[in-house]
């Protein structure tokens, strides 16, 4: 599921120092002598919080919100499980996705423990491989929840659908929807209700990346391509063997290219869970922003998205840091509380904790970051979190940039190949301060282009919280 062994703890540009100005974090006791290994977050109503754990239980947690957390209570709603990623409330009941299938669980009696466990959907394989997760997501626009199906040991495809995500209809029918998967972490919508996975390095998989699950894609991945025969579906490509992205996807037009890459030992490793801020301000000033969790760095990582010629792209941007655990599910409430789930198990991370449960809030003061990096025709436009000093915005020297790929191969990951150094010629300060436009010669389609900003001050003189992000830039703006 995760990479951990190589470039374990290379990662650049963190800044713990001066987050609890912006964001404080704080652990959520969990129930004594319980191993609460986190795999699902659900929002109930009454501010309660489901948690399901790795081994197979569920709980209910109330007081998560409250100020003191000393008061927090548990009770235990049901056990027996497998493996749940993936979890939400509806119509009184509490659905989620575990390895065998997406199951309902209902109190009929009000008394806090489950009594009914139905069976919603089961029509995929398993054969007992450790590696056959499957991760789904609440239910979209239409009722459907979508579930992204692991390949067996990572790099096989012994059971039936593996490396494929399905959409499961209120009524139980199982809708194969992409091919392609190998390894993800998390699934989730962005805040036009597209969904996205996080995939990790591996066979196929240069480095991790954030996905967009077009209905009808081929995700990069060819292993479980032959499961198309289980539903009279066109067969997926067959990429060439090594070859680029940007070459195979000219060839087959339904191959999606990672809309977001994590540059592995430079952004993350291992991205699991994936939250979308729809809270209108309440963590600051991320609307429709996407946060993706970071399983072998115990991070969040922010991410930016913009549509170009159809196809999703954007910018990463280091975020959050200090977790107690390697993050798993991460789930935002409407106040904006970004609550997060930990494990290590099996998995080395940096936060030193077996497992971990923790809550996020803003502290209302925003710290001066790149809000967002958009592709123009000609470079990037830049809008900062506050007014910029227009000296030191206004100087190209103030910016670098470097760019790369990596080779597509059925081999393991792959290094950064395809070097370019793309020249920043001029850099355009808006009337309000808050917008620089980027002129740049030299950028290449296809690339991640990585932006430092390091010569940028605030108008109070202060520098950039994170002075980079890294840009994948699929298609150039006309």
């Amino acid at each position: 599921m995760f990479n951990v062994g190589c470039s374990m703890f290379l990662l650049t540009g963190l800044s713990l120092a001066g987050q609890e100005d912006y964001y404080l974090r704080q652990q959520i006791p969990t129930p004594p002598g319980e191993i609460l290994e986190l795999g699902s977050i659900a929002l109930l109503p009454d501010k309660q919080i489901a948690v399901a754990s790795r081994r197979g239980d569920i709980w209910i947690c109330k007081g998560a919100y409250e100020d003191d957390l000393s008061k927090v209570t548990w009770k235990k709603f049901a056990s027996g499980l497998h493996e749940p990623f993936g979890m939400f409330w509806k119509d009184g009941s509490i659905f989620l996705t575990q390895r065998p299938e997406v199951s309902r669980l209902t109190d009929d009696d009000h008394d806090g423990i489950a009594d009914t466990y139905e069976t919603v959907c089961d029509q995929w394989g398993i054969n007992g491989d450790y590696h056959e997760y499957a991760f789904g997501t609440p239910p979209d626009k239409d009722g459907n929840i979508w579930v992204v199906l692991c390949l067996t040991g990572s790099g096989g495809a012994a059971s039936d659908w593996r490396g494929w995500c399905m959409r499961v209809t209120p009524k139980g029918e199982m809708i194969p929807t992409c091919s392609g998967i190998r390894s993800p972490g998390g699934i989730g919508f962005n805040g036009e209700g597209d969904a996205f996975y996080t995939d990790n390095q591996g066979l196929w998989n240069g480095s991790s990346s954030l996905k967009w699950l077009k209905p009808g894609s081929f995700q990069g991945n060819p292993t479980g391509n032959k499961y198309h025969t289980l539903a009279n579906l066109p067969a997926p490509p067959q990429p060439t063997d090594p070859s680029r992205m940007m070459i195979e996807r000219k060839k087959f037009p339904e191959l999606v290219p990672p809309a977001v890459i994590l540059p592995h030992g430079k952004v993350g490793n291992s991205p699991s869970g994936i939250a979308c801020d729809t809270t209108g301000g309440k963590f600051g000033p991320w609307a429709k922003q996407m946060y993706i969790g970071e399983q072998t760095a115990s991070q969040v990582q922010r991410v930016c998205l913009e549509k170009v010629n159809g196809l999703y792209q954007g910018a990463v941007f280091h975020f959050l840091e200090g977790f107690e655990a390697g993050i798993v599910p991460v789930r935002q409430a409407e106040d904006g509380t970004l609550f997060i789930g930990g494990t290590n198990r099996g998995w080395a991370s940096k936060g030193s904790q077996p497992f971990t449960f923790e809550r996020v809030r803003w502290t209302g003061k925003t710290p001066f970051e790149i809000q967002t990096m958009t592709a123009t025709a000609d470079g990037f436009d830049l809008t900062f979190t506050g007014p910029v000093d227009p000296a030191s915005a206004a100087n190209p020297a103030s910016y670098a940039m470097d760019a790369w790929t990596y080779i597509y191969q059925s081999k393991y990951g792959s290094p950064e190949v395809d070097q370019a150094t793309p020249k920043i010629t001029a850099a355009t300060v808006s009337a309000d301060k808050t917008k620089v436009s980027l002129k740049i010669d030299g950028r290449v389609q296809g690339l991640v282009h990585h932006l430092t900003a390091n010569g940028v001050k605030s108008a109070s003189g202060t520098g950039l919280w994170h002075p980079e992000g890294w840009y994948t830039l699929n298609e150039i703006p006309k």
